[in-house]
């Protein structure tokens, strides 16, 4: 390895010290004190995990953390990157929270309508008031794909926003027109963000695509655990250097104070550092992991049985590449149904993959890894389309349901009075909450919005296959949705004592009650 890491090098010399620890974290880098984490993680992880503030560390002007954040900044072709120890989540939320503070007391933007929930809870923190453009939708597969130049120009149009965000690639590897995008902004006067959550890896190889900065991207949020190796829950966020740079990043600044934990972990950091040196080293690790993905897809691809996603690609305007380290099976051709093939191929090959849908599943080459093709190939024939592995209804059509119209900001239905009623009573209701089926985590439904019949359904048909969850739901098979109760509604149901409606004590008292469905409380938002 060429480049230097100068903070995980900082770490690595102050573990090496001769020290007595008398502070925290409790385990005091001493394997006695400490025998099952020893065990667990090896005495290196407790010696490398120490607190922050210290000299030579993270302390002081030009210290090894800065020094490794601005070769960050350096790799992606940044003004500035932040490392963060929550995610590409917090990446999310520090964006929505400067942008609430941007340039004028507006709170309008624009945001592709498949945004991962994490943004919307970005919105509801910052009081936004999105307005959405569509993504196209692949009705075959059931697969949110991106927005094209067009759809952002008519979005854009009237809109009076302050700026615009958009994801690329999607978590199946489609990667938007990010060029053509960025220069309709700029054209209409604001920045774009782009949620890069699964493009860390992009501008190190000349066979993968450019990273979004080098395309005019303002702001791109990048989760960098997820296909640039570094730990679980570690993440960077990228500020170019624009014409809005100046006003974004004291407000960048701002919202990472609020964001990020006061004790960010050593070993999150150091891995982020490492991480950035290995992809800035990584050519021929690289090369190594496409060949790989494409012996993959042609191992598939042979079998006859299941084609490959991304070579229908080329039928939706707004695709103009893919992430070739990204292979998207159909299984539903087969007859197979596509959540218990990839709980299946774990429970039975030891075989995990990324994500699945009702048709589909979609496996990840790691930057540098070369998995074997004859094994997974192997295991995948192996499935036949009996029992719980066949597909549900029609395996060709997995339909996404329309969302229902907003009537209510983000912010006020979150943070209205609610109630839980029962699935069949929430139709007709306004959502409190932010209801995403994972994977991938775009929200169905955000607070604010109409429930639907067909949303409700979809919801606790994801709710009930196996691998499936609802992030933001009330109970875990939605059984209950919590919902807004109307002014008139809540006086009805206030009793002497009672603080509020959302209370455990208000409910047991109140029972799943039906309200009136309410009337719009704003102009209705395009979806």
């Amino acid at each position: 390895m060429t480049t230097t890491t100068p903070y995980a090098d900082a770490i690595r010399r102050f573990a090496a010290r001769d020290l007595q620890r008398l502070n925290v974290p409790g385990h005091s880098a001493d394997p006695a004190a400490a025998p099952l984490l020893a065990d667990f993680f090896g005495d290196d992880v407790l010696r490398y995990d120490v607190e922050p503030l210290l000299d030579g560390i993270d302390k002081g002007s030009d210290n090894p953390l800065e020094e490794a954040r601005e070769a960050a900044a350096r790799a992606w072709g940044a003004r500035r990157t932040w490392f963060l120890t929550n995610g590409a989540s917090e990446a999310n939320r520090m964006t929505a929270l400067a942008l609430a503070a941007f340039r004028t007391p507006d709170e309008i933007v624009v945001a592709q309508r498949s945004a991962h929930s994490s943004f919307f809870d970005g919105i509801i923190l910052g009081g936004l008031d999105p307005r959405f453009v569509t993504p196209t939708i692949d009705e075959h597969h059931g697969i949110n794909h991106g927005v094209t130049p067009a759809a952002m120009r008519d979005a854009l149009e009237g809109a009076d926003a302050k700026a615009a965000y958009i994801i690329s690639p999607s978590y199946f590897g489609a990667v938007a027109d990010v060029e053509g995008i960025a220069a309709v902004c700029h054209e209409a006067g604001v920045p774009l963000v782009v949620d890069a959550a699964w493009a860390a890896h992009f501008g190190f190889h000349p066979e993968l695509p450019a990273n979004p900065i080098a395309l005019g991207a303002d702001l791109v949020v990048s989760s960098t655990h997820k296909m640039g190796g570094s730990l679980t829950q570690s993440a960077m966020l990228h500020l170019a250097e624009g014409p809005y740079a100046e006003e974004l990043e004291p407000l960048l600044d701002r919202a990472f104070l609020f964001t990020q934990s006061t004790s960010a972990s050593s070993l999150l950091l150091a891995s982020l550092d490492l991480a950035r040196a290995t992809l800035e080293d990584g050519h021929d690790r690289l090369a190594a992991s496409l060949a790989a993905a494409a012996a993959l897809r042609d191992a598939v691809r042979a079998t006859g049985r299941f084609p490959i996603v991304s070579d229908g690609f080329d039928a939706f305007p707004d695709i103009v590449g893919h992430d070739p380290l990204r292979v998207s099976i159909d299984v539903g051709a087969a007859g197979l149904h596509g959540h218990t093939v990839r709980e299946e191929l774990l429970r039975s090959a030891g075989i995990m993959t990324e994500i699945s849908t009702g048709s589909c599943i979609v496996a990840f080459v790691g930057p540098g890894t070369t998995p074997d093709p004859a094994r997974f190939v192997a295991a995948l024939e192996a499935l036949q389309p009996v029992g719980d592995l066949a597909a549900r209804g029609d395996a060709g059509s997995i339909t996404l349901p329309k969302t229902g119209p907003a009537v209510m900001r983000p912010r006020d239905a979150a943070f209205a009075h609610t109630e839980i009623v029962s699935a069949e009573d929430a139709v007709g209701r306004v959502s409190a909450d932010s209801l995403a089926a994972y994977p991938p985590g775009i929200p169905n439904v955000l607070p604010g919005e109409i429930l639907t019949a067909e949303t409700i359904s979809f919801l606790r048909g994801i709710a009930a296959t196996p691998g499936g969850y609802v992030r933001g739901a009330a109970d875990a098979l939605v059984d209950g949705v919590r919902v807004v109760v109307e002014e008139s509604e809540r006086r009805t149901l206030i009793r002497p004592k009672t603080t509020r409606i959302g209370s455990a004590d208000a409910r047991s008292r109140t029972g799943l009650r039906r309200a009136a469905t309410p009337s719009p409380v704003k102009e209705q938002v395009t979806a």
